[in-house]
């Protein structure tokens, strides 16, 4: 067996997930990252498999063949996910399976992908990226907010039902990251408002009782902290990382 780990990253181009790449790679692990598009930075450190995460077959051969080329399968950080801004009224069928398919479909297929491997080798950590949401309702995020509640109770059945394999399942829950497609939202907004998007960041900022928006870095540093072995008696929970907002 290779005695290299080995972490699976969804969504792992850009953003947070680009991030987790990042740290897991610099960690030592060998990183595969399962995502429709190329990554951001071509020395983050994973090897990117172009991969359809809502595409259930196609993830689950995906991963099956990199068990197959590594021997082994340590930590899954599901990590793939889109966001609509809508009430339930704005929201239509087509984009609520759209949310569905990659926020919530696109976790189940991956941890069905990984669970064989895990189970064989009595280990494992599984990491789902949920939000804030998973915890509190915010306005114009109706399908978002319900794909996330659902990440969470993933997380938590999931936990239950293979412990007795020694695989933890946990979920983070980040507030406000400043992420690619954080700017893509905020400018997508000031285009709309004819706001000034120095004042709408601002206003971003001050929303957090730290003060500041999140970072990528500081989510990947959680979810390394979540599979490492400091964190062995830790499953079924929502890993809160939001700068205090929710304690509001």
């Amino acid at each position: 067996m290779n005695s290299m780990p080995v972490c699976i990253v969804t969504g792992g181009s850009l953003g947070i997930g680009l991030a987790v790449c990042r740290t897991f790679s610099q960690a030592g692990y060998r990183v595969f990252n399962l995502d429709i598009t190329a990554p951001a930075d071509s020395e983050a450190g994973c090897n990117w498999q172009q991969c359809d995460v809502a595409n259930v077959n196609q993830m689950e051969m995906t991963i099956h063949s990199i068990y197959q080329q590594t021997g082994r399968l340590d930590v899954l950080v599901s990590n793939a996910g889109v966001h609509c801004s809508a009430t339930i009224e704005q929201t239509s069928e087509a984009q609520l399976d759209s949310i569905f398919a990659i926020n919530v479909k696109g976790a189940y297929a991956a941890i069905r992908g990984v669970l064989p491997a895990m189970c064989a080798a009595n280990n494992g950590a599984i990491i789902l990226m949920a939000s804030d949401q998973a915890l509190i309702a915010k306005h114009n995020s109706f399908a978002y907010n319900l794909s996330k509640s659902a990440l969470a109770s993933m997380a938590k059945t999931t936990a239950l039902d293979y412990a007795k394999y020694n695989i933890r399942v946990n979920a983070v829950c980040p507030g406000t990251i400043e992420t690619p497609l954080f700017h893509q939202a905020i400018a997508k907004y000031v285009a709309q408002s004819g706001r000034d998007i120095d004042e709408v960041h601002q206003e971003e900022a001050a929303q957090q009782p730290l003060g500041r928006l999140g970072q990528p870095q500081e989510v990947a540093d959680l979810c390394y902290f979540l599979a490492s072995d400091k964190a062995k008696f830790i499953t079924g929970s929502l890993q809160l990382i939001d700068g205090g907002y929710t304690a509001q």
